[in-house]
């Protein structure tokens, strides 16, 4: 009982100083020379079997050759074995490693106290080096965590796909302590794996089947798999090395799963610098590989939509066309061209209907901003009393009717073109607002305290003559100044009358192509009569003219009838002719309207129309046809 007391005291001691130092082999060191003196020995070891191997781990007392048949006994039995001076005690029997102490003296084996005391203080001695062992497995998985944390956060800043490979394969070989490191993204469709970043291969980038190597196992059964010189060599794929000029020893690949789920590829480490690839190993790259599928996946998202932005951008910009010859036109978007690029405040004048927003656009798509957005507000459509609003935003509760945050046009706008329209229209007490933000870059909402950068670039368009405004004192002189750094003006379309075929026949054919049908020829006469109008709605008149060519005529030819569509909102007949033509032109113009709408009021019936006109209807005939009319059959 004495002995088991003495035995009991010495055990504390073991577990006491495995709880106080961190060091293993310190523990060791200090445990294993007071086991061999308990046990009368002079041999002390601690062994571990790899890969068929024993090996030794720490030692106290001369060195001696193992007992391997004694050692294999005791593995066999998994309990305490004695042979002559070798006393051997199993510590952990899994199969893919094995501990033993082993204790070497004179007669030890003889010795019942011995063997006893052995037994009983090698359990005390492996749960407490199981307890340091846990302890620094802790602290390298958490200090393994807070890198791969650190990791995560730099590659999800990351926007494209092949500069996030590139720090995923530079970051695991420094994690693992691994020569090389390759992420392989499964092209399904054409069953091949493509690995990146992959040295000494053309572009960077390795191609082979994806049943083919260590890589096609892991992508065909889904499950992780390690390779060394005696444990799964068979797979390694030498042909792809002695493509790369490289001998691979051991390798560790895990699989690659989306959000949902779903295997798109696998993460592959190359040639561990100081032994082999361990389970912790592979636990900790199964870890890194799913925080790198998320970061890939989110590149993939973000490039592909990037993509699809730039395609958008680049068909709103084809959209926007400034289409036109005339010298007033060619010598605007060579303005444009050379203001695009800079932040200027450019102050666009024009009457309505000239394409001011055109101009905005024009200007916002030349410009380093074309792949943000463009956003356009009518300071005359919005209420004096929400511009505040919709100019800078509110937040919950600011006023009746703020059930919730909302952001304001300045905000929408970040990094792009904010399209002030109708700027003469926005009240004092919004121009000063709106001058405070673009003098200081800031802005605070509705109702918040929360200062808001913002770098959107203002330009500005009306209508209205903006000198005689501040004349009047309607329009702050200091953001007059502020805004019109460069002013750009807008020809109205009647001066500009060698554009208003190009124009015409733009807008008819793209109308043309929306309504499916052929595109219609213009006569001559209604080629005339176009350029003879003065277009008081300027081009939105002659696009929404268009428009009703396109999908109301029938006919292959654009005649002059066909444009009597265009009558002003106040009732004249808009294209009653050029006021330099002669008489007898004039006469059958206006011949030509007056039967036009005689037709229409008669719902058609020709006999019906030749009597509002007070003529036989053969005689209406004849005169349709002297005046180049189509005529009924």
């Amino acid at each position: 009982m004495q002995g088991q007391s003495a035995w009991l005291s010495i055990a504390a001691k073991i577990y006491c100083r495995a709880h106080r130092v961190d060091d293993a082999a310190a523990y060791l060191a200090a445990n294993l020379e007071m086991l061999s003196a308990i046990a009368g020995g002079d041999y002390i070891a601690l062994t571990v079997a790899t890969a068929g191997r024993w090996i030794v781990t720490a030692e106290s007392g001369g060195n001696q050759p193992l007992p391997l048949d004694l050692m294999a006994e005791a593995l066999d039995r998994e309990a305490l074995t004695c042979r002559g001076d070798w006393l051997a005690v199993p510590l952990e029997t899994r199969q893919a490693v094995a501990e033993m102490l082993v204790v070497h003296g004179t007669n030890v084996a003889q010795s019942p106290a011995a063997s006893t005391a052995i037994g009983y203080l090698s359990a005390a001695l492996y749960e407490g080096l199981a307890a340091i062992r846990s302890r620094a497995l802790a602290r390298r998985r958490a200090g393994r965590l807070e890198a791969m944390l650190e990791m995560s956060s730099r590659w999800n800043a990351t926007r494209e796909v092949q500069p996030l490979l590139n720090q995923m394969a530079e970051a695991a070989t420094r994690l693992f302590g691994a020569d090389r490191a390759s992420i392989f993204l499964w092209d399904r469709p054409n069953h091949i794996l493509v690995g990146r970043p992959a040295l000494g291969v053309k572009d960077n980038e390795l191609r082979i089947p994806d049943d083919r190597g260590v890589v096609g196992r892991v992508i065909q059964t889904g499950q992780p798999y390690r390779a060394d010189a005696t444990v799964g060599a068979a797979l390694i794929d030498h042909q792809v090395d002695a493509q790369l000029g490289y001998r691979t020893r051991t390798l560790l690949c895990v699989p690659l799963r989306g959000a949902s789920g779903e295997l798109f590829g696998a993460f592959e480490l190359i040639n561990k610098l100081e032994g082999n690839f361990s389970d912790e190993d592979q636990e900790a790259l199964v870890e890194l590989s799913s925080l790198a599928a998320i970061a890939l996946e989110n590149a993939q998202d973000r490039q592909d939509l990037l993509s699809i932005n730039r395609r958008i951008v680049q068909e709103a910009a084809q959209g926007v066309r400034l289409i036109g010859e005339s010298p007033a036109i060619v010598a605007l978007r060579s303005v444009i061209r050379r203001v695009a690029d800079t932040d200027l405040a450019v102050l666009i004048l024009g009457e309505n209907g000239t394409g001011k927003e055109i101009v905005a656009q024009s200007i916002h798509y030349g410009s380093r901003r074309a792949e943000r957005p463009f956003v356009a507000l009518n300071c005359a459509a919005i209420p004096e009393n929400l511009a505040e609003s919709e100019l800078f935003g509110h937040e919950k509760g600011a006023f009746t009717d703020a059930h919730e945050a909302r952001a304001g046009k300045f905000e929408l706008a970040s990094g792009g073109t904010l399209f002030l329209d109708e700027i003469g229209d926005l009240s004092l007490g919004g121009q000063a607002k709106l001058l405070r933000v673009l003098e200081e870059k800031v802005l605070t909402r509705v109702g918040g305290s929360l200062p808001i950068h913002t770098d959107a670039r203002v330009i500005a368009a009306t209508n209205q003559s903006l000198a005689e405004m501040v004349r009047q004192k309607r329009f702050r002189e200091d953001l007059y100044f502020r805004l019109n750094v460069v002013t750009l003006d807008v020809p109205p379309l009647r001066d500009r009358r060698e554009d208003i075929m190009l124009l015409a026949q733009h807008f008819l054919n793209d109308f043309c192509k929306k309504a499916r049908r052929r595109v219609p020829q213009f006569m001559a006469a209604a080629q005339k009569r176009l350029e003879s109008h003065l277009w008081p709605g300027n081009v939105r008149e002659l696009r929404n003219l268009m428009e009703r060519l396109a999908y109301l005529s029938t006919e292959d030819r654009v005649q002059v009838e066909d444009l009597a569509f265009a009558l002003s909102p106040r009732g004249e007949t808009p294209l009653l002719g050029d006021m330099d033509q002669s008489l007898a032109s004039a006469t059958d113009q206006f011949q030509i309207e007056c039967i036009r709408r005689s037709i229409q009021r008669a719902g058609g019936n020709m006999s019906e129309a030749a009597h509002q006109l007070g003529l036989h209807r053969s005689n209406l005939y004849r005169k349709m046809r002297q005046l180049g009319m189509n005529v009924p059959p």
